[in-house]
């Protein structure tokens, strides 16, 4: 999986879209992601992880239709592709078998 690799806004980004796809656009994005990790998140930044995600295949788009709250202007929709799946299900292994790990040590050094 060359260049698949997510840091760690990346994944909370594709996280988000697979978790959220009525929101799964930059701004909608932006706003869910400071709800749920109370820092402030820029919607360019977001807009700039979704680019590369795209890019690394992890993503797909489509624009979406045109709204009043929008001023009739079209927003790009983004859906996790099976290669964001794949990388996401990658990305949880790994930290699973870390905490794993973790906790044998926590167990072992208690006793």
């Amino acid at each position: 999986m060359k260049g698949t690799n997510l840091g760690e806004f990346e994944e909370l980004v594709l996280l988000l879209v697979v978790a959220k796809p009525d929101l799964a656009y930059s701004v909608g994005i932006s706003k869910e992601m400071e709800e749920l990790t109370n820092r402030k998140v820029v919607h360019s930044v977001v807009h700039a992880a979704l680019s590369r995600l795209l890019k690394k295949g992890l993503v797909d788009s489509k624009m979406g239709e045109a709204t009043s709250e929008r001023g009739g202007r079209r927003k790009r929709m983004y859906t996790v592709s099976a290669a964001g799946m794949r990388a996401l299900e990658l990305a949880k292994s790994h930290r699973d078998e870390l905490w794993g790990i973790i906790r044998q040590q926590s167990i072992l050094s208690i006793q």
